[in-house]
């Protein structure tokens, strides 16, 4: 299908793609990365149906998504209600179906307590909201600045602790003495190693990216104390459960058409300036999503 894009949200994994050190994803140049396009189908494609001409949608485009029209698959896209506006319908493809598949693949059961890392970012502030609505008891949120602290609390954290402090550990384990039972990790790194420490018996760590840079190696010895770890990919998730997948975006499409989770966007750039939204994206001070507008 051809879309005329309304908005574009854009994501710090870009900012890798654009420099070629994605551990995840590798685009050819010259080019543009991928991105969480809002906007109406112009035309579909032979045996697609002309009935979805003129439809509001939102859609990931894994190639070229920075530009006024773009095409897409319609195997993923989500049909965006009325009345929801552009930045909720940028997560509806992507973000938040993540958001949302990470805390159903770590198992969260009504009352356990979440530790979400990047508690202020693109997908930190999807998780600390869509873990209340599927039952959290306590969600903790890490971030980067004391700045972002309130950030994250107004975005459904109970507790906030900075990973640059050296002793955020026993800052969570203060909040949660026998050990989280849940870690949404997209850091990598050192921070995963000692995540995996922080786990209560029978925790879960799920991995669904690497912003340091590094992927952490797992150390064998930790998961003797009845610890659980798993990696998360989009793309290998639809492939495998596909209709859990669409359920997935059928479900936070609902929760957006009742309201109940916002999405914060710290800036929208014009299409014609990508450039200054990719230096907000590596701008470590920003919270939520940057938008990018034709």
């Amino acid at each position: 299908m051809l879309i005329r894009t309304e908005v574009i949200g854009a994501s710090f994994v870009d900012t890798f793609m654009r420099r070629g050190t994605s551990a995840f994803a590798q685009q050819p140049l010259p080019g543009s990365p991928h991105g969480d396009v809002v906007g109406v189908i112009e035309s579909a494609g032979p045996g697609v149906g002309s009935d979805l001409a003129g439809e509001r949608v939102a859609a990931l485009v894994s190639r070229d998504a920075y530009a006024d029209y773009v095409v897409a698959d319609t195997d993923w896209l989500a049909r965006v209600p009325a009345g929801v506006g552009p930045a909720e319908a940028s997560v509806l493809d992507m973000p938040a179906p993540v958001a949302l598949r990470i805390l159903r693949l770590g198992r969260l059961a009504p009352g356990e307590t979440v530790l979400v890392h990047a508690g202020a970012g693109n997908l930190g502030h999807l998780l600390t909201q869509l873990a209340r609505l599927e039952g959290a008891g306590t969600v903790i949120a890490t971030v980067g600045s004391a700045a972002k602290a309130e950030f994250a609390r107004k975005h459904g954290a109970d507790a906030v602790v900075c990973y640059a402090e050296p002793d955020w550990p026993d800052q969570v384990l203060a909040i949660a003495p026998g050990g989280v039972d849940l870690v949404a990790d997209s850091m990598g790194g050192q921070l995963t190693a000692t995540s995996l420490e922080l786990l209560a018996p029978l925790g879960r760590l799920v991995i669904y990216g690497a912003l340091t840079g590094e992927l952490a190696a797992i150390p064998a010895p930790s998961l003797v104390g009845l610890r659980w770890v798993t990696g998360f990919r989009l793309a290998t998730w639809r492939s495998a459960h596909p209709d859990l997948a669409r359920q997935d975006i059928a479900d936070v499409t609902e929760y957006a058409a009742a309201c109940r989770f916002g999405v914060a966007v710290h800036a929208t750039v014009p299409l014609a300036d990508a450039s200054k939204a990719h230096e907000l994206l590596e701008d470590r001070s920003r919270t939520g999503r940057v938008l990018l507008a034709p």
